[in-house]
C-alpha cells in the first residue's frame, strides 16, 4: 500500500517554491487557487472549477484567468516601492506601467486599469496600434502613459495631442530621428510635449533575453546622440521638456547582480542630464523584473531575488547617487509587465492517450531455431539480476544495434526483428525495477527511464499555447491538477496536437536538484476518465506570441473570480472557430462549402456515394467548419 500523499506531491512538483501563495494542494489531492496567496481569504479547487465549466458547455483546452491574482501582484509591486520609500526616507514618487505587449487582452487590460486605478499604475505602448488601446482604456491623468517603440508622424502626433485630452502621455526617443518629428508636431499644435529619452547602456542584462540590452541593442540612443539631442533642444528651447530618462536591460533577469549594475549606469546618465539643464522628473527602469518560473532560484527560468529586494535595490541605488549630487529624488516608473501578469492564468488540458513502452511481460520464448539475436535476447533477460546489472546493460545496448544491423541486411524478418524489439523493451523494464533497488545504478537508471518514458498526448497547441517553451525553452510548472493524493508512477513526456516533432514538452522542473529533468512523473490513466494538466504561470507573452501552426486557434478562456460565497464567471471568451482560423490565411466558407457540394454532386451522377452520404458529408463538413480547432468530446 503506497503511502503517498499531497505533501509528497507538492514537493515533486514543486508547486509550493513556483506557486508564490496563489497555487497550492488541498487533502483531497487537488490543485487550489487561493488570489489573495498564502491562504489568504478564499481559495477555490481547480479540478471542481474544470468540471463546472465542461458542464456549462466551455471545452478543453481551457485558458483560465484570475484577475484576483492581478490585483494581488499590483498590490504587492506598489507596497514594495512604497515600503522601500519610507525605508530610505526616498522623495519621489512610484509610477509603475503595465507595457500591455505582454499581454494585449482586453479584459486583461481593462482588470489591470481598474485595479491600478488608484494605485497611479499607467500603462506602456510599443507601437501605434497599442497607443490607440491605450488612448481607449486609460482614463487617469494621475498615471503616466509611455510611448515606446518606433514612431512615425501619425503616432506622434496622436500622442502629443492625447495630452490636450489630460493625458500624462510621454514619447520616448528611441531613435534620433523621431526628436525632431517631435519638436515639429509639438510646433505644429502649439504644444510643450512630454520627452523622453532612451539610453543605450553599456551594462548587459542577464538571461534569455539578454540581447535586449548592452551598446548593440535594438532601441535606444548612444551616448554622443544624447548629448546631441540635448543640444537640439536647447536650440529650440524645448530643454525642459525632457521629462524622463529610459533605460532597459532585459526581460526576465534571473540576477539581482545585473539589474544593480545597470541601475548604476543608469542612475549616472540621470545625474548627468540634470546637470545639463534638462527638465527630468522621471527615470524609467524598464522591465526585467523577472518570475520564479521552477522555484529553484538557479538558471533563466528562476530568480535569486524578490520583489522587495528588487524595490530596495532600485531605490537605494537612485537615492544614493541623486543625494550625492544634491538632485531631487525622481520619479520611478517601471514596466513590469511579466512579474504583474504571469500568475493569473493556467492552462488546462486533457490527455488523449498514451504510447506506454513498459513491456511487464516477455513475448514467446526464442528457441534454437531463432536466430542467435534472439537467442541472446532471451538470455539476457533470464539471466539479470542486481550483480551482473552492468553487465546485462552493456549487453543490451550492443544487441539493440546488432537487431538493426541484421535487419537491413535482411537477416532478421519483420516478425523476428518485432519479437527483438518487444524483448528488449521486456529487458529494460525488468532491468528498471532492478536498479531502483541496487546500489551505484543511477546512469543506468537515467538511460532506462529515457528509453522508457511514455509519450502522453495531449489535446493543446505548444506553439499557440505556450510558444516560449518551444521558441527559447522557457521553462513552465507542468503538473496534473487532481489525483494528486496518489503516487504517480509512470514518467512520461507530452506531446502535442500539431504533427510536428517540435510539437513536445519534454523538460520539467526538478525540485529535488534545482536543474531540469527530461521526463515528467505523471498517473496512469484509467480507462473511462479523463485526466487533466495544468500549465502554470503562462499570463505572459504566451496567447500574444502564439501562432496557428497546424491551423489551431485560441482556446477558450474564461475570467474567474474568487469570492467567499464561491466563484463567478466575469467573462467568457470562446476559442477560434475553424471557420474564423481559416478566414486569417484567407479561405472564405461559402466557398469551401459550395465546392464540396459540387463535388458530392458529381459523386451521386458517379454512383461513387450515396444522396445519404452526400448529405451526411455536407452536415460534418459544415459542423466542422462551425466546431473547435481542437479535439472535442462527442455529444451523448
Amino acid at each position: 500500500m503506497s503511502n503517498w500523499n499531497h505533501e509528497k506531491s507538492a514537493e515533486l512538483y514543486g508547486i509550493t517554491n513556483w506557486g508564490s501563495g496563489f497555487f497550492h494542494i488541498n487533502s483531497q489531492g487537488h490543485v487550489h487557487v487561493t488570489p489573495g496567496g498564502l491562504n489568504n481569504g478564499p481559495s477555490l479547487d481547480l479540478y471542481e472549477l474544470t468540471q463546472d465549466l465542461l458542464d456549462r458547455g466551455i471545452r478543453v483546452p481551457i485558458m483560465v484567468r484570475f484577475p484576483d491574482i492581478i490585483k494581488s501582484r499590483v498590490e504587492l509591486l506598489h507596497s514594495c516601492f512604497q515600503k522601500a520609500f519610507g525605508e530610505y526616507g526616498y522623495k519621489g514618487q512610484y509610477c509603475g506601467v503595465y507595457p500591455i505587449k505582454v499581454n494585449q487582452q482586453k479584459h486583461l487590460v481593462q482588470e489591470l486599469v481598474r485595479f491600478g486605478k488608484d494605485l497611479k499604475l499607467g500603462l506602456e505602448c510599443g507601437s501605434k496600434p497599442e497607443l490607440l488601446v491605450v488612448l481607449a482604456l486609460m482614463n487617469s491623468e494621475d498615471a503616466v502613459i509611455i510611448c515606446n517603440g518606433f514612431k512615425d508622424v501619425e503616432y506622434i502626433e496622436t500622442a502629443i495631442l492625447s495630452q490636450k485630452l489630460g493625458r500624462r502621455t510621454i514619447i520616448v526617443v528611441d531613435r534620433k530621428e523621431e526628436l525632431s518629428l517631435i519638436i515639429n508636431a509639438a510646433k505644429k499644435f502649439n504644444t510643450r510635449p512630454k520627452i523622453g529619452f532612451r539610453a543605450k547602456l553599456s551594462t548587459q542584462g542577464a538571461g534569455k533575453w539578454v540581447d535586449s540590452s548592452g551598446a548593440r541593442s535594438k532601441f535606444g540612443l548612444t551616448t554622443v546622440e544624447i548629448v546631441e539631442g540635448i543640444e537640439i533642444l536647447k536650440k529650440e528651447n524645448m530643454l525642459d521638456c525632457l521629462e524622463l530618462l529610459h533605460f532597459h536591460i532585459g526581460s526576465q533577469v534571473p540576477s539581482i547582480q545585473s539589474i544593480k549594475s545597470s541601475l548604476k549606469e543608469g542612475a549616472r546618465f540621470y545625474c548627468e542630464l540634470h546637470a545639463m539643464g534638462a527638465g527630468l522628473k522621471y527615470i524609467d527602469v524598464g522591465g526585467g523584473l523577472g518570475v520564479d518560473y521552477d522555484g529553484t532560484g538557479q538558471g533563466d527560468s528562476s530568480i535569486n531575488y524578490n520583489e522587495q529586494e528588487y524595490a530596495n535595490d532600485v531605490v537605494s541605488t537612485l537615492q544614493a547617487l541623486c543625494d550625492e549630487k544634491g538632485i531631487p529624488h525622481p520619479s520611478i516608473v517601471t514596466e513590469s509587465g511579466r512579474a504583474l501578469v504571469a500568475h493569473h492564468s493556467v492552462l488546462i488540458f486533457n490527455i488523449l492517450g498514451v504510447n506506454n513502452l513498459h513491456k511487464p511481460e516477455p513475448p514467446r520464448p526464442a528457441t534454437k531455431k531463432d536466430p542467435n539475436i534472439m537467442q541472446d535476447l532471451q538470455y539476457i533477460y533470464e539471466k539479470i539480476n542486481k550483480d551482473n546489472i552492468n553487465e546485462c546493460f552493456n549487453d543490451l545496448t550492443q544487441a539493440k544495434q546488432e537487431t538493426l544491423q541484421l535487419f537491413t541486411y535482411g537477416v532478421l524478418s519483420l516478425e523476428q526483428r518485432a519479437w527483438c524489439e518487444s524483448m528488449y523493451f521486456a529487458i529494460a523494464t525488468k532491468m528498471l525495477s532492478i536498479a531502483k533497488a541496487t546500489p551505484d545504478t543511477e546512469e543506468i537508471s537515467t538511460v532506462l527511464r529515457q528509453e522508457l518514458c511514455d509519450t502522453y498526448y495531449c489535446n493543446f497547441s505548444v506553439f499557440q499555447s505556450v510558444p516560449d517553451s518551444w521558441a527559447v525553452g522557457q521553462l513552465f510548472p507542468v503538473m496534473p491538477i487532481h489525483r494528486l493524493s496518489e503516487e504517480p508512477v509512470r514518467e512520461g513526456t507530452l506531446a502535442d496536437l500539431t504533427c510536428d516533432s517540435d510539437g513536445k514538452i519534454e523538460k520539467f522542473i526538478d525540485s529535488r536538484t534545482g536543474k531540469f529533468k527530461d521526463t515528467l512523473q505523471i498517473h496512469d490513466i484509467r480507462e473511462g476518465e479523463q485526466y487533466y494538466l495544468g500549465v502554470f504561470l503562462t499570463g505572459a507573452y504566451q496567447e500574444i506570441l502564439g501562432d496557428l501552426h497546424n491551423l489551431f486557434g485560441d482556446t477558450d478562456a474564461v475570467h474567474v473570480s474568487i469570492n467567499e460565497a464561491g466563484y463567478t464567471i466575469d467573462h467568457y471568451v470562446p476559442g477560434d472557430t475553424v471557420t474564423e482560423v481559416l478566414s486569417y490565411v484567407q479561405y472564405g466558407r461559402h466557398e469551401m462549402v459550395d465546392n464540396v457540394r459540387m463535388a458530392t454532386e458529381d459523386g451521386i451522377q458517379k454512383n461513387t456515394i450515396t444522396k445519404q452520404e452526400a448529405k451526411l458529408l455536407i452536415k460534418h463538413y459544415e459542423e466542422g467548419l462551425s466546431g473547435y480547432t481542437y479535439l472535442e468530446e462527442p455529444e451523448l
